[in-house]
């Protein structure tokens, strides 16, 4: 397909959050040419939700008359292979729902669906960090630990499409229980934005004089463990130099596992800056094998965490 050909052509993003869905019409070149959101907990009745996206979307498409290349949807518990969203806790719609298709027959045009992870890796390799890049894997940190393994310039599904659930690999054997899933020393438990706030929980009661003492404990977040970072409270930057051994230990493995080009990492806990950076990367290059170390680039994602969704999501549609 020509440049001339793709000049011509919008595609549409939709990310599916639990509480919200994000959706927008993006151009080739990666910018949003308009976008919103619905609730996406209105109603326990799927074809409502989707007859609220078409109602929301149909004026934005009317506006700019162009031809729809297709239209991507990242979602919790989304499966590439069947365009199912399956099982998925945070969402309404219980059991199998044919996602895509029914989107697809809604909009009369094709529709392609992943989990919210993969469709951020997609974005990634095409408008942000990873531009060029067939090898690399990309690590979501925010209120759970996501992900997205490229591998020879294609995502890893596994042969049932949820392949790359490495927040969930198990880094601390027996350690500490996770929440949701009941698993004992999972990454997501550890790196997490909720991870984190754990793990400054119990620095400051190891910490007496930490600024962290000065908050309720249900005040406290990943966001003040970095503000207090910042005016020099040991526990805090205790608290991040833990969270970037953990992570920095897991990346590791993963190197080991796949030798990607990079390693991209996106998401609210990385605002923390060099605090969980320099952690992390001494620990990942001090762990793995020698014929490994000094050649995987530890990168901050490039895409705004604002539009990154929407922007993975229409990826989706244009190299489908």
């Amino acid at each position: 397909m020509s440049l001339l050909d793709l000049s011509n052509e919008l595609a549409i993003g939709i990310d599916i959050g639990g509480t919200n869905t994000k959706y927008g019409l993006v151009n080739h070149r990666g910018e949003i040419l308009a976008q919103g959101d619905i609730p996406t907990d209105r109603s326990p009745d799927v074809n409502e939700f989707i007859n609220d996206l078409h109602t929301a979307l149909t004026p934005i498409l009317a506006e700019f008359n162009a031809k729809i290349r297709g239209i991507g949807v990242g979602a919790p518990n989304g499966n590439y292979y069947t365009g199912t969203i399956e099982y998925a806790p945070n969402l309404p719609w219980k059991g199998i729902i044919p996602l895509a298709q029914l989107i697809g027959e809604k909009f009369g045009v094709d529709c392609t669906l992943t989990n919210d992870a993969n469709a951020a890796a997609v974005g990634e390799m095409m408008y942000g960090a990873a531009r060029g890049m067939k090898d690399f894997i990309m690590i979501t940190l925010g209120t759970g630990v996501g992900s997205g393994i490229v591998a020879n310039g294609h995502l890893i599904y596994g042969h049932d499409g949820f392949a790359g659930e490495l927040g969930h690999t198990i880094i601390r054997p027996g350690g500490r229980l996770h929440w949701s899933t009941g698993a004992e020393g999972s990454l997501e438990a550890y790196c997490s934005a909720t991870g984190i706030t754990l793990t400054a929980k119990e620095m400051r009661q190891k910490y007496k004089d930490s600024l962290l003492n000065n908050y309720k404990e249900e005040e406290i977040n990943s966001k003040v463990v970095y503000e207090c970072a910042e005016k020099g409270d040991e526990a805090a930057k205790e608290t991040f130099r833990f969270t970037g051994q953990i992570l920095g230990e897991a990346l590791a493995n993963f190197i080991m596992f796949s030798s990607p080009e990079a390693i991209v990492l996106f998401g609210g806990v990385i605002k923390a800056g060099d605090y969980i950076l320099n952690p992390t990367r001494e620990y990942m290059e001090k762990n793995l094998l020698p014929i490994f170390r000094d050649k995987v680039a530890l990168v901050f994602s490039e895409l705004k965490e604002a539009d990154a969704a929407i922007l993975g999501a229409s990826a989706l549609a244009w190299e489908s």
